[in-house]
């Protein structure tokens, strides 16, 4: 969709125009002032003297318009000002796209992935909810419905973590695994499948090892606490039992006081990777939190999807989790795999209900640009939005039905729908790394391949963001190099 602006040509405007436009049209380009090909031609007009007035006018045989009026804020920065002014451009936009397609967009002009950060932020200015809430309807055109939802995901986070606001002092640790028995076709994240690499996973093992060493000696040598540890990937159960013993015995050698640690979660979300050796090391390290991850109860879904697991074994191996100790549950559901609707989601509730999962994670397809899915939409039909919406829909009601709470939520790029990925838990199972990860207030600490470290500055709230190597022929090449870099940045951050 080629989209022409007139009236503005400022490129600053360029990417908030084309993230609006992506909520409601595929792969939007934005062309300023010409276009030979453009798809839809918009104008708008803005004045910013006493006060900013903005318009925006579709020029079609039928032609939205809109139109914003406001005073100005009191602004010290040019940034202050231009916010001001990309927020009158947004609406007027929003809101002649909106009546020109009937689709009305509940996240409003927010195109962000934590809206909830929106809340804590404001909570800790000191404005009461009434005020906030407010803001949230007058600056960004959220709907009612969709800013409750993240009021109640915010106070349920504070009644699990009270002193959310105050681990900025701790740190969070993210180790990542980058092997999985079968790449899945939505899936952008490190995962190389393993068979026949043992080679490689010895050589990555042998990195992980020392950079949990060396992340644990600084932790020492600081006296920083660790809140939470998450192991993901991949699949951090594709490798051998053996393999994970080793891994965690160095864990407890070398980071401080694990048995301290809030939480420790192991993703086991592919359930032909799940085996009782595998499970009773878990048990022997006191890790009873786990993911396993049916995605969905039709296998012909599965099969589509790149899944060598059956829906039996999915079930199997929850009760053989169950049975073997594992207290704290947690399983996955993606609504918008291809060839489902409605029926298909009813299906895999009524699955889930004969579980009961402690934790469900409501996943909404998401279209990565790198993934197998997205390079062959042609295969992969999936439903319309007005299907996914029914289908979010009944994912909130069997949720709210079941005793199943909202307590994270995300967004994310050509999410299906523009709707939301939100985790639900049954009281006091709630994952705090989720909660951390999420809302963004205190370090994490990525070791291990493709892991993503988050530096809070504990002072400012600034995120500095670095990444190790995807592949892991790169990591086992670098791993020294790019765990003295993130000490480094860790040093100047708890001096």
């Amino acid at each position: 969709m080629n989209v022409l602006i007139k009236g503005i040509e400022d490129e600053r405007f360029e990417r908030p125009l084309r993230l609006i436009a992506n909520l409601f049209f595929e792969e939007t380009k934005i062309h300023f002032g010409e276009c030979d090909n453009a798809d839809l031609e918009i104008h708008i007009h803005v004045t910013d003297t006493e006060s900013i007035h903005a318009s925006a006018e579709i020029k079609s045989d039928y032609s939205p318009k809109a139109v914003y009026e406001k005073d100005w804020l009191p602004y010290d920065t040019e940034k202050e000002r231009f916010r001001q002014l990309k927020t009158a451009v947004s609406h007027v936009y929003l809101n002649v796209l909106q009546e020109m397609t009937g689709i009305q967009q509940k996240w409003g002009i927010l195109t962000g992935i934590r809206p909830t950060k929106l809340i804590h932020k404001q909570n800790m200015l000191g404005l009461q909810a009434e005020e906030i809430h407010h803001k949230l309807k007058e600056e960004y055109l959220i709907t009612d419905e969709k800013i409750d939802l993240m009021q109640n995901i915010v106070d349920r986070q504070l009644s699990v973590v009270p002193d959310l606001y105050d681990v900025r002092d701790e740190v969070s640790i993210y180790i990542g695994i980058p092997f999985c028995p079968t790449k899945c076709a939505y899936c952008t994240f490190p995962a190389y499948a393993i068979q026949g690499k043992q080679g490689r996973v010895d050589s990555f093992l042998a990195g992980l090892h020392y950079e949990i060493r060396e992340m644990g000696r600084w932790m020492k040598e600081k006296g920083v606490k660790i809140t939470t540890i998450y192991f993901g990937g991949g699949t951090p159960t594709s490798i051998t039992a053996e393999k994970m013993d080793a891994l965690y015995e160095e864990m407890y050698d070398s980071f401080p006081d694990v048995d301290k640690v809030r939480e420790v979660t192991v993703e086991a979300g592919r359930p032909d990777t799940i085996t009782p050796d595998k499970l009773k090391v878990l048990n022997k390290w006191n890790i009873d939190r786990i993911s396993i991850n049916p995605q969905s109860y039709t296998q012909e879904t599965l099969k589509a999807i790149g899944r060598h697991h059956t829906v039996e074994e999915t079930i199997d191996k929850f009760h053989l989790a169950r049975e073997m100790g594992m207290n704290n549950i947690n399983m996955d559901l993606i609504i918008g795999l291809p060839g489902e609707e409605l029926p298909e989601l009813q299906h895999s509730l009524d699955e889930t209900e004969k579980l009961m999962p402690e934790s469900l994670t409501v996943h909404t397809l998401s279209f990565k640009r790198a993934s197998e899915m997205t390079k062959n939409k042609d295969k992969y039909k999936v439903a319309d939005r007005h299907e996914i919406g029914r289908m979010m829909n009944l994912a909130e009601e069997w949720t709210s039905a079941h005793g199943y709470e909202p307590y994270y939520l995300y967004r994310q790029k050509n999410i299906l729908g523009n709707l939301e990925n939100v985790g639900y838990a049954l009281p006091g199972q709630d994952s705090i790394y989720n909660i951390m990860i999420m809302e963004e207030v205190q370090t994490i600490i990525g070791i291990g391949c493709g892991a993503a470290s988050k530096f809070i500055d504990p002072e400012t709230g600034k995120i500095t963001h670095f990444a190790n190597p995807k592949e892991p022929n790169a990591y086992n090449l670098t791993f020294k190099e790019y765990t003295d870099k993130k000490i480094d940045i860790l040093d100047g951050l708890f001096s």
